[in-house]
């Protein structure tokens, strides 16, 4: 099916590095070649090599069946010209092979880089023309879609179909480039080195690659490993998208702690209550508006949820009405909250489960974000960068080594965001005198919806390209069910006219849909300002929520 030849291929040299330390091991000294994300791999396969690892809708791994196939892809890559630090992107929904991708790539010595398959095409397009991957994976949703993003970005030299059955017409076969290939050495990359590009909307609108290393990653599974409940026995539900940190952060804790992983292809109510039921899963993290979702389903009693022993959630601020009910539905689950960023490899404070009541001693903090957790020092400061006073509100700052390396390709950007040795979050948040964080406010601007991030500037960059549009303002308003939404105000250049539908089919198919607005105010007279003669976008918004 495809011209690969079968050979066995030999890392590229390193320094210093020995192929076989850490197998019998957890070790995670900093400054030595354990320092990376294979080692949990490694290490599972040669202690618990017969036990469960991964599940996907039928399909079942052993930890030893999962380490040779991801020898064998790494080996597929590397014959496809994958070297060191190149990159490799993958789009499709959830699968085991996404998985699979995830550690291959590290394996061969690349950098795996995964696209949101909710982006537009234009979308796609400028990540994959600043990532440049060589190689571009793909499943059959998306399979035609590759095609075009490969003639758009010649640097793809390859497109691989993960996905079960043939491989369409110029596609490679995943499954046969693994039965032709011998599995390769691992190559022992860590510590600083490269890992992962995780892309995130900037402040201007524009999507940044997040640089993370062996390092930041290896650091978050120390700060979790305990937390979120993950042992040898435990079973992990991967129910959010592998092309978010959020949950790809979790795959490498499930595996150090040599815990089966049960992958979702995309969350769905019902089907995530039946595999909890059927897989007797024991921790999964959910977005809040997941987690309504889940409450609201007709059919949540009728499922037996006993194996549930961990909860978290994160992403976007949870209701306290959801929380309350979630705490309600579940009081034999132990129910804790995460707090971070892409940047900080994702965990920065954690609120656990002893502080998930209504009443008692230890009730109080529910609103509040937890504690930082054990690799992480946070601080708040004031406008003029000096530390503020216990419950003062002000921008937090971190720093570990869980904080990322910066920005790819934006040096600028990221000598900004890591001055002075903290990353700058522009978050706006205090801390109380027990050292609980409240998260007051978020990034300028920035909407949370469903988990997701959306920046106004860059919704409102899109309307301003409709030729009759004059003035535009977009901000996030409360919503039941996604926390919030995306609200624009438009006005029309004098003799034309524009209506909400125009609005919205010109949003569509240029950014992602949950980007576009979910309601529009047209109006016909220019917007307030300023005094800097700049539209009052915080003052429009108190106006549209006290007037909702």
């Amino acid at each position: 099916m495809n011209n690969i030849a079968r050979a066995k291929v030999a890392p590229e040299p390193r320094d210093n590095e020995n192929p076989h330390l850490g197998n019998a091991h957890f070790e995670l000294a900093i400054g030595t070649r354990t320092m990376n994300l294979t080692l949990g791999l490694r290490r599972a396969a040669r202690l618990r090599g017969n036990a469960a690892a991964l599940s996907f809708e039928g399909r079942h791994q052993s930890w030893s069946t999962l380490e040779e196939r991801c020898a064998k892809l790494g080996a597929a890559l590397r014959n496809l010209g994958v070297v060191a630090n190149d990159r490799v992107s993958i789009l499709a929904r959830n699968s085991d092979r996404y998985v699979e991708y995830y550690f291959a790539t590290l394996w061969c010595g690349g950098v795996f880089a995964p696209l949101n398959y909710r982006w537009a095409e234009p979308e796609m397009n400028a990540c994959l023309n600043d990532c440049k991957p060589r190689v571009l994976l793909v499943d059959r949703d998306f399979s035609g879609l590759a095609k075009t993003l490969q003639k758009t970005n010649p640097t793809i030299q390859h497109v691989i179909f993960a996905d079960d059955g043939d491989a369409p017409t110029g596609l490679l076969n995943y499954e046969q480039l693994l039965l032709d290939s011998y599995p390769m050495t691992d190559a022992m990359r860590g510590y600083d080195d490269l890992a992962c590009l995780f892309y995130t909307s900037g402040a201007t609108g524009q999507s940044k690659g997040v640089m993370l290393t062996h390092t930041n990653l290896v650091m978050n599974v120390m700060n979790t490993l305990s937390g979120y409940g993950y042992t040898e026995d435990s079973v992990g539900l991967l129910a959010g998208p592998l092309f978010h940190l959020a949950t790809g952060a979790r795959v490498f804790t499930a595996t150090f702690a040599m815990s089966r992983q049960v992958v979702l292809r995309q969350f769905d109510t019902l089907q995530a209550l039946r595999t909890i039921e059927r897989e007797r899963v024991t921790t999964t993290q959910l977005i809040p508006t997941m987690a309504k979702m889940l409450l609201d389903e007709p059919e949540f009693t009728n499922h037996d949820l006993s194996c549930l022993e961990v909860l978290s959630y994160g992403g976007s601020p949870m209701p306290e009405m959801v929380l309350r009910r979630l705490l309600q539905a579940l009081p034999n689950v132990r129910i804790l909250q995460s707090y971070g960023m892409t940047e900080t490899s994702p965990v920065v404070t954690c609120l656990p489960p002893s502080r998930h009541v209504l009443s008692g001693p230890l009730a109080g903090k529910l609103r509040t974000a937890g504690r930082v957790v054990t690799n992480v020092e946070l601080r708040i400061i004031d406008d003029n960068g000096a530390e503020v006073a216990s419950d003062t509100v002000g921008e937090i700052l971190v720093r570990g080594p869980s904080v990322s390396k910066g920005y790819w390709n934006q040096p600028e950007l990221t000598a900004q965001a890591l001055r002075g040795g903290w990353l700058h979050t522009g978050d706006m948040e205090r801390l109380d005198k027990d050292g609980y964080l409240t998260v007051v406010d978020r990034k300028k601007d920035m909407i949370i919806s469903g988990g997701e991030n959306v920046y106004s500037t860059e919704v409102e960059d899109t309307i301003y390209r409709h030729p009759d549009v004059f003035e535009c303002v977009v901000f996030g308003v409360p919503h039941e069910k996604w926390g919030e939404s995306v609200h624009a105000i438009v006005v029309a250049k004098p003799d034309r006219t524009l209506d909400v539908q125009t609005v919205l089919d010109h949003c569509r198919g240029q950014i992602a849909g949950y980007k576009c607005p979910r309601s529009v105010d047209i109006r016909d007279t220019v917007l307030p300002k300023s005094g800097t003669n700049k539209i009052d976008k915080a003052g429009l918004r108190k106006l549209y929520v006290r007037g909702s």
